[in-house]
């Protein structure tokens, strides 16, 4: 029998080194923690702003070019209507066009269609099929006519000088109508006339091609990308 006692066998673990490397390893986790802890608080505060305040929206056609370009980023203004304010002729608004524009649909599924809202509220994914943006170009109790002799656009017997922001080429419409907008309801068209469907597409469906005022999102006040085109929307100088 072998009865030689054996020198016990060291511990790595009361190393220093070994301490060393427990302490880096706890660290390490701590900034993992606190890393993750500061991007949800940022991703939460992001979508409270998104959702009350000012909204990116990802532009996803040319219907109103040249003011705004597929693939544009601008921000939407929440509280411009808020308080009391409507929109008024010349404003460049995102609205919900669901029950007007187009049918609502079921969004895809919960998880998709969450992924997609969180996408569309932060700037990074297309807007809901349902969201649009058009100018405002007669308010509730216009009357909008299109066209005169010359071919323009006349709201409540004035004619518009659309040049601002038409698109170059466009006429102010090929479809004619003539249509009296309804207390709280608004006629938008898009600036690329030959390239947009909106009021004028619409003349025969509820609400004879406008839009309620409680369906606007808000204001598109600002086109913050790409950084070459940031800078205000403005708004044309007519009245109408």
């Amino acid at each position: 029998m072998d009865t030689e006692l054996r020198p016990e066998e060291r511990d790595d673990s009361s190393s220093p080194e070994s301490g060393r490397e427990g302490s880096s390893r706890s660290s390490f986790l701590r900034l993992l923690r606190w890393a993750v802890a500061l991007a949800a608080t940022f991703t939460v505060l992001g979508l409270l702003v998104s959702a009350f305040v000012v909204q990116p929206f990802l532009v996803p056609s040319s219907s109103m070019e040249p003011v705004l370009q597929p693939g544009d980023r601008v921000l939407v203004n929440k509280l411009a209507y808020a308080f009391g304010d409507e929109p008024e002729r010349g404003d460049v608004v995102v609205f919900d066009g669901s029950g007007t524009f187009a049918a609502a649909g079921d969004g895809g599924g919960a998880v998709p269609g969450l992924l997609r809202r969180a996408g569309a509220a932060t700037g990074l994914a297309e807007p809901e099929g349902t969201d649009y943006v058009k100018r405002v170009i007669g308010v509730g109790g216009d009357r909008v006519i299109c066209c005169d002799a010359r071919g323009r656009v006349k709201v409540n017997g004035k004619p518009l000088d659309e040049r601002e922001y038409l698109y170059p080429g466009d006429a102010p419409s090929l479809v004619e109508f003539d249509v009296i907008v309804p207390p709280g309801r608004l006629w938008v068209m898009g600036d690329h006339r030959s390239d947009s469907r909106d009021s004028r597409d619409h003349l025969g469906s509820p609400g004879g091609g406008t839009i309620s005022v409680e369906k606007v999102i808000g204001r598109a006040d600002w086109r913050g990308w790409p950084p070459d085109r940031a800078g205000s929307l403005g708004r044309p100088g007519y009245g109408g």
